[in-house]
């Protein structure tokens, strides 16, 4: 466990542009307050209004109100800074985190058989997760804007028609900006978020003051009695609750960002402090005034304070969304690294960050989802019914790759683990229960986007597997090639770089191009670029090449899931295969399969195979993933039936 813990904390774990590098305390934690818990942050918009005017209304009463606060209060306890902060954020992989990252790690320590098979359920689990942060990261920026736009008919009611086209704007733009990259107004992130906090934390304060006894909300003790007095009504409230913790997944996810000791500083310091101060104030406010339910959170401000308090919290909440659209792109960029996501193109906004990635097609489809849900739900009450399905699913995920981790990587003994998971569990069930109630109201939505993606993903990786299978099958051992032909065929000036997936046989592109060209280079590099699971791969163990005899060399590029395949780039740094790589004097040699459907042996459903075949046709090329010349590339096609 302390070997795991550690590896985050090294400064050179990892490439200076991506993680904790050499900037302070100070400054990565406000940097980690912008970016990180802006999700988290945005809550208190909604979160207390949902639970008592939302699709299971409650008593505006003292023992609900405190009922409600102390639940609020627990969940960030134990799901927030025990859960994630305390136990998940120490299972890093070479410093990053969230679930591919975990996943990596877990199924780098699978074993054969049994434990094998037990491992493969385990990545499926993995798999679902991610795919359940897609539906996530269509809600949040909708029910985030939404919620801080609102704000406007608390000032003046007659505002109200301009909510939703002022929320569309709004998102348009943000969207319409991501290609320019978010590293010129990034720097202003953290500080705009901390006015933010700021803000929320005196509002509450303020509050709190004309009624300290709010205080005792805090002991477990009206939780309990909650649970005790109105049972059901408090299981349904669990659906509205989670949603003032709804963002904690994202405190894991970018660990790798700005690190460990930031994020924990940043929550259990500023961001903990000031939520719970702005909700605990917001109870203040309904007991004293009932009819303040309707927007609880501005409601807190005097009127003169409204209007600016509206622009702080849309800037708040523009930010949030910012935070998980970039994180779409780089959960969207390690799926691809990982196998489980055609390659897509990928373009990088910032020559110092390597995180600022823009993927296009994730970008305008996270933005006509964004729209039609605006659209479609009016308003964050609505959009509310939808959102925690998705988090809780995340969560519950989140809490079995623990078990794996605490059990079997890091070895906790059974009576420390045991009480501590099934505490977690009870939790993670307990809230993703409450959030299957909301199913008809708009639950079904993150769901039916997870099953989209589910579906997307695996058969991808499926349809993978199989065709890498049946090429294999079919390749000839490349020691009888190169005896066969390198003293039968004309050899001419040049490299010929073969890219093949397989590191064993012949490529079918060099079979090809003998067969039609009946000739071969002077040196002809069979090269087969690896993705490992781990983030990052030193450039010093980038490349391992074997001499194959007769002027043919075995090339592996090794490259971490966080990582850019630039061949190129990489062909230059690697010696001892005779003279230096010049472009002008290599020629690239790729493969594209056509898919042939509905075989003799089909490894797929018939419809999953069809669907693999366009995802296939639709892939971005080779050439241009893997950042080749285009005047120096030859494609031959080939037909493989799966």
């Amino acid at each position: 466990m302390t070997d795991t813990a550690a590896a985050s904390e090294l400064p050179d774990s990892r490439p200076a542009s991506h993680g904790e590098t050499q900037g302070s305390l100070v400054k990565l934690t406000v940097g980690a307050i912008g970016v990180v818990f802006g999700d988290i942050g945005t809550s208190p918009l909604y979160a207390f209004r949902e639970t008592f005017a939302g699709h299971h209304p409650l008593t505006l009463d003292e023992i609900h109100i405190y009922g409600v606060l102390s639940l609020v209060f627990w969940s960030m306890m134990l799901v927030v800074t025990v859960k994630y902060v305390m136990i998940l954020m120490r299972a890093d992989n070479k410093g990053e985190g969230g679930s591919l990252a975990l996943l990596a790690l877990i199924s780098r320590s699978g074993g054969s058989g049994g434990r094998k098979r037990w491992t493969a359920g385990i990545v499926l689990l993995g798999v679902f997760a991610c795919a359940l942060f897609y539906g996530d990261s269509m809600i949040t920026p909708a029910i985030s804007v939404l919620g801080a736009v609102e704000g406007l008919t608390v000032i003046e009611t007659s505002l109200e028609p301009l909510v939703v086209p002022i929320a569309i704007g709004i998102l348009l733009g943000l969207f319409l900006i991501q290609k320019a990259g978010t590293a010129r107004v990034g720097i202003f992130f953290g500080p705009i978020v901390a006015v933010y906090f700021t803000t929320i934390a005196v509002l509450g304060m303020l509050s709190i003051l004309r009624d300290p006894t709010i205080l005792w909300a805090l002991n477990p003790y009206y939780a309990l009695n909650f649970f005790f007095i109105d049972g059901w009504k408090a299981f349904l409230a669990l659906g509205s609750v989670v949603l003032a913790v709804t963002g904690a997944e994202a405190l894991y996810a970018d660990m790798g960002h700005f690190g460990r000791r930031p994020i924990r500083a940043a929550w259990v310091y500023f961001v903990l402090p000031a939520l719970m101060l702005n909700y605990l104030g917001q109870g203040v406010l309904l007991i004293g005034d009932p009819e303040a339910i309707q927007n609880p959170f501005y409601r807190l401000a005097p009127d003169w304070f409204r209007l600016p308090l509206v622009i702080i919290a849309t800037s708040a909440a523009i930010i949030a969304s910012q935070a998980v659209i970039s994180g779409a792109f780089s959960v969207t960029q390690q799926a691809i690294q990982l196998g489980f996501i055609p390659r897509l193109s990928i373009q990088h906004t910032s020559a110092a960050a390597a995180g600022q990635i823009y993927i296009p097609v994730i970008n305008w489809a996270l933005m006509v989802m964004v729209i039609l849900l605006v659209l479609f739900f009016q308003n964050s009450s609505n959009l509310a019914a939808a959102y925690g399905i998705a988090v809780t699913g995340a969560m519950l995920i989140d809490t079995c790759l623990l078990t794996v981790v605490l059990l079997t990587l890091w070895k906790w003994k059974p009576w420390l683990a045991l009480p501590l998971l099934a505490l977690f569990f009870i939790i993670d069930i307990a809230y993703f229960a409450a959030n299957l109630t909301k199913v008809p109201d708009g639950g079904w939505f993150p769901l039916l986007i997870g099953l989209v993606a589910f579906t997307l993903l695996t058969t991808w990786a499926r349809g993978r597997q199989l065709m890498l299978a049946r090429m294999r099958e079919a390749s000839m051992p490349v020691e009888i090639f190169v005896k066969s032909a390198a003293n039968s065929a004309t050899r001419v000036p040049g490299t010929a770089v073969f890219m093949t997936t397989s590191p064993d046989g012949v490529p079918h592109s060099l079979l090809h191009n003998l067969k039609h060209n009946k000739v071969l280079h002077e040196r002809v590099m069979l090269l087969t670029v690896r993705i490992e699971d781990e983030p990052y791969v030193p450039d010093t163990e980038r490349a391992e090449i074997t001499s194959l005899g007769s002027g043919f060399y075995r090339l592996v590029l090794r490259y971490g899931f966080m990582q850019d395949s630039d061949v190129p780039a990489a062909l230059k740094r690697v010696g001892s295969c005779g003279p230096e790589f010049k472009m002008m004097d290599t020629s690239f040699f790729l493969a594209r399969q056509t898919l042939l459907t509905g075989g003799s042996k089909p490894g797929m459903a018939i419809w999953r195979e069809k669907l693999f075949s366009w995802m296939l046709r639709n892939a971005e090329s080779a050439m241009e993933f893997f950042k080749l010349p285009p005047n120096r590339v030859v494609e031959l096609g080939s037909q493989v039936e799966i």
